[in-house]
Order: structure tokens, then C-alpha cells, then sequence
């Protein structure tokens, strides 16, 4: 009953144009229990949610763009499709933030409600953004790979925001198997500051992960049914020197009703670490 239900929801979203409704389509497939999907991720992820704004930028670009944009970027299984976004000049800070979103193959993309809060969040905050989406994902070329590739997708990404603005510190932050991504690029990348939300920390291979030595904040949600908040815990507790934990009570996977309070979260617990204002010395 609650998987009819819930594939209800997703032809009702569909039908009225719903932004993110991606993560019914996450839940469904988690809770259906069907067998395990070998199919192209677009086709899977229907292609919902992903920012629709004009490609503006043909090819990838020799410098940040001054404002809002999405462009492809050349990545290592064909072109990614990129968002990037700055802040005010009042307020930027010299520092890039690249977001990563969650599992592709369980519908998510990058405009998922939990990457676009945090990118909306960490801009007001001074950092220039990153989005893209992981191969197979809206118009980024490739399959998925189980985490491998998309790993190998995120430091392309994150090798040309450094190219571009070389002068920057880079955050790396993702949401769910995004976190478990971001994980992985801050320990094989100068990262200044990672932000995981309910970081994917079981499914794929954390046990072999050297830890980030940057500043790391996890944010989990306490009702979780997707990451288990007591995998999360021990997980974080193994850590040295320990990552500052945020539990967020009463809150599931996707932080439904709780987006102002993370957004919150995030920027009252990283705020210290910030990098100088853009055009100010170290």
C-alpha cells in the first residue's frame, strides 16, 4: 500500500511540474524492494529535477563565470553538466564550495532540495558554488559506477574550480552518497572545510578511506531511514581528530521541514572557518 501510494505521489509531482520530486522517486525505489537496476541512471532517475536553465556555455570555461551558469565541463566519461553561482561582491570571500548530490541510480541529481539549500547557504555565506551531476545524470555523459567514477567525476570537477580560481580555498560538501563522494575528494585534494549531510558511510568501502585532515562537519537527521543515524555515529566516533557531529532531531533523510534549521546549522557551525574576503590578505 504505502509503495502505490508513493508512486501516486510521483505521477501527481510529475503532472504538476513538482520541483525535486526526484526524491520520491529515491524513496520508492528504496522501499519497493525491486531487484537491483543494471539500467542506465538517466533513464532511471527519469530525468527529473535536474536545473533546466538554458546551456549557456558550450564548452568548459577558462574562468569562472561572473554569474549564474551551467555549462559542460570535460570529465573523465564525457562532458559533466555544471552549476555554478557567485555571491555578492559585497559579501564573496575567496573561497569554492563544490557540492556533490546523491545516489544517481535512487534519483538524485543536483537540484535534490538538500544540495540546492546548501548551495544557496554556503553562497550567502561568501563562497563561489559548484553543482553538477554525476555521469548518466541529466545531460552529463557516462553509466553509473558504483561510486568509483562518480568519485573520479568530482575531482574533475573540483581540479578545474581550483584551475579557475587558483587563489581560492576549496569546501567540498554533498548530501547522502554525495557525502561519501565529497569524503573521498577532501582526502585526495587540499580541501579547507568538508560538509557532509547524512553521509552514505556503509554502502560504499569508508573502511579503506583516509581521513580528511581539514575541519568536518556531519549533519544527521535522527529519524533517518536511508542512513542509519547509528552507522553515521559510530562511524564518526572512529574518526581522529573527531568531526563536530550535529544530530537533528525528529528529521528523516531529506530534512523535510527542516531545511531553514540546516541551513542554519551549517552556518552557524562553519562560519569560523571562512576564508578572508576576496581581495584581502591571508
Amino acid at each position: 500500500m504505502e509503495v502505490r501510494e508513493q508512486a501516486t505521489e510521483l505521477q501527481v509531482g510529475i503532472a504538476a511540474g513538482e520541483e525535486d520530486v526526484s526524491e520520491v522517486v529515491h524513496v520508492l525505489l528504496i522501499r519497493s524492494r525491486r531487484p537491483k537496476i543494471k539500467a542506465r541512471a538517466p533513464i532511471l532517475s527519469l530525468r527529473l529535477g535536474y536545473d533546466a536553465r538554458p546551456m549557456t556555455t558550450a564548452s568548459t570555461p577558462d574562468t569562472f563565470p561572473s554569474a549564474a551558469d551551467t555549462f559542460l565541463l570535460q570529465g573523465p566519461a564525457g562532458v559533466l553538466e555544471v552549476a555554478t553561482d557567485m555571491p555578492t561582491a559585497a559579501a564573496a570571500r575567496a573561497g569554492t564550495a563544490v557540492i556533490c548530490h546523491p545516489n544517481p541510480v535512487q534519483g538524485g541529481t543536483m537540484s535534490n532540495k538538500v544540495v540546492t539549500t546548501l548551495e544557496r547557504t554556503l553562497r550567502e555565506l561568501g563562497l563561489a558554488t559548484v553543482r553538477f551531476n554525476f555521469r548518466g545524470v541529466g545531460r552529463s555523459n557516462g553509466e553509473y559506477d558504483h561510486a568509483r567514477g562518480e568519485v573520479d567525476d568530482a575531482l574533475a570537477v573540483a581540479d578545474w574550480a581550483r584551475r579557475v580560481r587558483p587563489q581560492a580555498a576549496l569546501w567540498m560538501a554533498g548530501f547522502s552518497f554525495g557525502g561519501y563522494v565529497a569524503m573521498r575528494v577532501a582526502a585526495q585534494r587540499e580541501t579547507a572545510q568538508l560538509i557532509t549531510i547524512a553521509p552514505a558511510v556503509k554502502r560504499f568501502h569508508t573502511g579503506e578511506l583516509a581521513a580528511p585532515t581539514c575541519p568536518w562537519l556531519i549533519v544527521q537527521g535522527e529519524a533517518d531511514d536511508v542512513v542509519l543515524p547509528d552507522e553515521v555515529y559510530a562511524f564518526a566516533a572512529q574518526i581522529a581528530p573527531p568531526p563536530d557531529l550535529i544530530k537533528v532531531a525528529d528529521t528523516g533523510h531529506f530534512f523535510h521541514g527542516k531545511l531553514i534549521e540546516l541551513r542554519g546549522i551549517v552556518q552557524a557551525r562553519v562560519r569560523a572557518n571562512l576564508p578572508p574576503m576576496e581581495g584581502a590578505s591571508a
